[in-house]
Parts: C-alpha cells; structure tokens; sequence
C-alpha cells in the first residue's frame, strides 16, 4: 500500500536530482579555466519502482542520481604521456643547440671567417714592410684576438655545461617532488574511494601532475588490480615506472639522486669537473631513454659515441658540448701546429728568422702560437716545447680554452719570423709560406682552416634544424592528442548552460508539481465534507 504522501515524495526525489545536476554543472563551470580538470557528468537513473497491489503493474517512485563520473578517456592519456616525453627531449635539444649557435656567431662580422681573414690580412701587410713595428704589432694584436675568440668560444660551451649540469639536478629534484606529490594523492584517492565512491577532482590533480612527469622522463603509469576489496569491488594501485622500475609503487616512492663524478668516472676529456651522475637513490643505475633529462644529458655529455677516459664508457651517441670541444681542440692543435712546424714540407714559423737576426744566426726557434700557462699569461716556446717528448704530444696540451700567441712574441714584436735567411730584413720567403697555410687543403681532412670551421658550424646547423624540425612534428601531435583530450574532458560553456537551463527547467517543474499536490492535499484534508 502506497503512502498517501507519495506523489510529493516522488516530486521531491525530482527535486533533489535537478538540484544535483545543477550542482555538478555549478562545478564544472567553475573550473572552466582549471588546468587538468575533467568534466563530471551525473548519472541519473529512475529509482526503484514500487509493486502494485492489484497486480496492474509497478509505480514508478521518481529518479535519483547513483553516480558523478570523470568524463575521461584513458588512452588518451597514455598517448599523451608516450608522446610529450619525445616533445621534451626535443624541446631542450632545440633550444640549447640554438644557444650554441648564438656562441659561434656565424656568420658574422666577428665570426671565425672574419677574425681568421684580418689575421691573414695582417700577415699580407707586412709582406708589404716585414720591418714595420705598426705592422708587427697589428699581426699580433690579430693572433690575439684570433686566440680569444677560442679562448671564449670554450668558456662559453663551459659555462652552458655548468648551467645544464644544474638544470639536471633541478629535474631530478622536480622528479622527486612529483612522485611524492602523486604518492600523497595515491592515499587520498585510495582512501575517498573504499566507499564506493570516485575521487574525481583527486585523481584530476594527480593526472595533472602525470602530464608534468611524462615531459621530463620516460615513464609507464597504470592503474593495476592487485585484489578485491571487502564489498568485491577490484583494489587497484596505481604503479608509475621508469625503465621497468617503479618511481611511484601506490603509497610507496623511490627517488632518484644525483652524485658528482669523481677524475675515474670522468666520460669525456673536455668535460668540466664535477659532473653529475643520475642513479636510483638505492644506488642501482637508470636507463634515462627520453625527455626533458635525456635532451639535457645528450648535450652535456654527447660526444659521438667515442669512448671516454676510462677506455670503456661511451659517450652518448649525439653531437653535444664535448662534441664541439673536441673539434675545436682539434682546431687549434693541427692549426697551431702547421703554422709553428710546417706543412708537407712546407717552413713554419719556427723555421723563419727573426727581424733583428744576422747572418750565420740559427732560424727563430719561435713558436707563434703556444698556450696560457697556471698564471694567467702565455708561455714561451722553449717552455711549450718542454711540455712532452714528441711533437704529437707537446700539442696535445692545447686546447680551445688555453691557446694563446706565445709569451716571445707578446714581449718582442722581432720575434715574428718573416724572413727565409738570416741577416735579410726584406726577405719574406718564410712569410709567404705562412700566408699559404690559409688555403692549405692538406691541414684538415676537411681541407682549409675554413672549412673545417665551416663544415663544423655546418654540422651544429644541422643538428639545430634537425631538433627544431623534430620539436615542432612533436608539438603538432602533442597538441593535436591534448585537443582530443579536451574535446571528451573539456567543460564547454555553451554545453554546460543548456544543460543549466534543462536543469533548471526540470526543478522548476518538480516545484511546480508539489505546489500542485500540496492544494490537492489541502483540498483532500481540509476541504472534503465542507457545505
């Protein structure tokens, strides 16, 4: 038997499920803006209906809503997640091979080509006047310049393997703190939902913070069953991994830590000191495959894939900061070298005369080119040459940062040997051998001191296009997943308020049909029997 109130409790259960819509649709309009956020949707469902007596059927008892869903598609995510960690590799690689490019400065009225062209220029001047002190002194001041521009073409890959040494600690710090953030929301959800119910907005935020993660460091995130609970309902935990280990085991994390390189470990020989290694904090080692940390770590430490000092490790198959350094070190060695010994027979400057020679004197024995010694200043040929028992490993100790024009001809402009024979001022036999060094096709096996700089320059060129070609692919897909995304999790305004108005529509409705049931009460209760 029905109550005799029955018509107003079913109006009431009409009432309090337009109401709940109304309020979910308040809340999804709320957070039009929140970054993350997945839009809910109520389920609503007729609620149980009640048997009739007289068997004429079952009375419909009204509607209730049983459920607020997260409008979610879980493979968007994992598509999302497997692509932005390429985007973040890519993304660093561009822009901190951009700022190689920028160091090169080529071309330009102070790049390579320039500085190496007013040198040679200068040595064509005083082919024309090999006694003239000015013109002695610009050839100098030239080798000078020539030696700083590689002297801070070093400093400047150092610096920015300092700053990326640091941003790979700040990342794995950034690591540390999204895993314990999404640990901590691993037993919030954990805990919302024994009950039954769905944490939307918790798991929303940890999500967000998968999105983060998934940029700097290659991971696997899933939510696995690994019981059942009291009420039957699957236990699932949520597990993220790097390599087949788990950063995130539900309630449970394992950080990542950085430690310095000690002189054993060092991997490449144009390396900064102090390097940072990446490792499990139990100290087991990290296979790092993509992201944020892998671009920073192919550019600090990419070096072709040669092996490193400890004739075992290779260096990552990648043209980064080491790469550059070296091929500048080769630079300056086969360089100063040809210009201070010869070429295929050909004098260097070690094999001319000085200006204030006579005759019978031995040729200079003047190094042009030597390096900066422990004290801040060049050195001098007879100490650069004490340096090593063989030619080959006397220059082996210059390098793009030390490489300087020597202490003899920074103190005495007479030491710049022009001359073929002793005694003859005029003679420029030696200088012009030095002035052939410039288009000597033999010094490099690229040919010229030009190209080589240029197929150097060239190759950073390509690698930069190569990176900005491959971020921009990346960025379209990431974008194009992350729309997809929006479109089935996205609050849409237009949506939400036809939806409010429905809404509104049925509650003002449900309203309007218990001030109908209240006068036919009134009328049932207080009117019947009235004359």
């Amino acid at each position: 038997m029905r109550s005799a109130f029955f018509g107003l409790n079913v109006a009431a259960r009409g009432l309090y499920s337009a109401q709940r819509n109304l309020d979910i649709i308040n809340h999804n309009i709320n957070n039009v803006n929140t970054p993350g956020y997945s839009r809910q949707l109520g389920v609503q469902t007729a609620s149980r209906p009640m048997p009739l007596l007289n068997g004429t059927g079952m009375l419909g008892t009204g509607s209730e809503v049983v459920a607020i869903n997260r409008v979610r598609d879980e493979f968007l995510d994992f598509k999302y997640w497997s692509e932005n960690v390429s985007f973040g590799e890519w993304n660093i690689k561009a822009e901190l091979l951009a700022d190689m490019e920028v160091t090169f400065n080529e071309p330009s009225d102070s790049g390579f080509a320039t500085i190496l062209s007013d040198f040679f220029n200068a040595l064509q001047e005083l082919a024309k006047d090999p006694s003239s002190e000015a013109v002695r002194a610009l050839v100098r001041q030239r080798g000078v310049t020539m030696a700083k521009y590689f002297n801070s073409l070093a400093s400047h890959f150092e610096k920015l393997q300092a700053d990326i040494n640091y941003n790979i600690k700040t990342k794995v710090e950034e690591i540390n703190s999204l895993a314990v953030q999404i640990q901590q929301l691993n037993r919030q959800i954990y805990i919302s939902e024994l009950d039954g119910n769905t944490a939307n907005d918790l798991r929303d935020q940890r999500t967000l913070l998968v999105d983060k993660l998934s940029r700097i460091i290659n991971i696997e995130a899933n939510e696995i069953v690994v019981g059942k609970l009291p009420d039957g309902r699957d236990e699932k935990h949520f597990v993220i991994t790097i390599s087949g280990k788990a950063l995130v085991n539900h309630f449970n994390v394992s950080k990542l830590e950085v430690y310095q390189r000690d002189e054993s470990q060092r991997l490449n020989e144009e390396d900064i000191p102090n390097l940072y290694n990446i490792r499990w904090e139990d100290g087991n080692s990290i296979d790092i495959r993509s992201g944020e940390l892998r671009g920073y770590l192919d550019i600090r430490d990419g070096n072709d894939g040669i092996l490193g000092v400890d004739g075992k490790t290779k260096s990552p198959k990648y043209k980064g900061i080491p790469y550059y350094l070296r091929m500048l070190n080769e630079f300056v060695r086969t360089f100063a070298m040809a210009f201070n010994e010869g070429l295929d027979g050909t004098p260097g400057h070690a094999d001319g005369y000085r200006l204030d020679s006579v005759t019978g004197d031995p040729p200079s024995d003047v190094r042009f080119f030597t390096i900066i010694g422990s004290d801040g200043n060049p050195i001098s040929s007879s100490d650069f040459m004490s340096l090593g028992a063989d030619i080959n490993e006397i220059y082996k100790n210059i390098t793009a940062k030390n490489f300087a024009v020597s202490l003899d001809i920074m103190e005495d402009l007479n030491a710049i040997s022009c001359s073929g024979e002793a005694g003859e001022v005029g003679n420029i036999d030696n200088l012009n051998s030095l002035l052939k060094m410039r288009h000597n096709p033999h010094m490099f096996n690229e040919g010229a001191p030009e190209d080589f700089m240029k197929s150097l320059v060239a190759t950073l060129g390509i690698d930069s296009q190569q990176a900005v070609r491959y971020r921009d692919n990346q960025e379209v897909i990431v974008k194009q997943i992350e729309n997809r995304r929006l479109s089935v999790s996205g609050v849409l305004i237009d949506e939400e308020m036809a939806n409010l108005v429905r809404y509104q529509h049925t509650y003002n409705a449900c309203a309007k049909m218990i001030t109908v049931l209240a006068e036919v009460y009134d009328t049932l209760i207080n009117r019947m029997g009235i004359g």
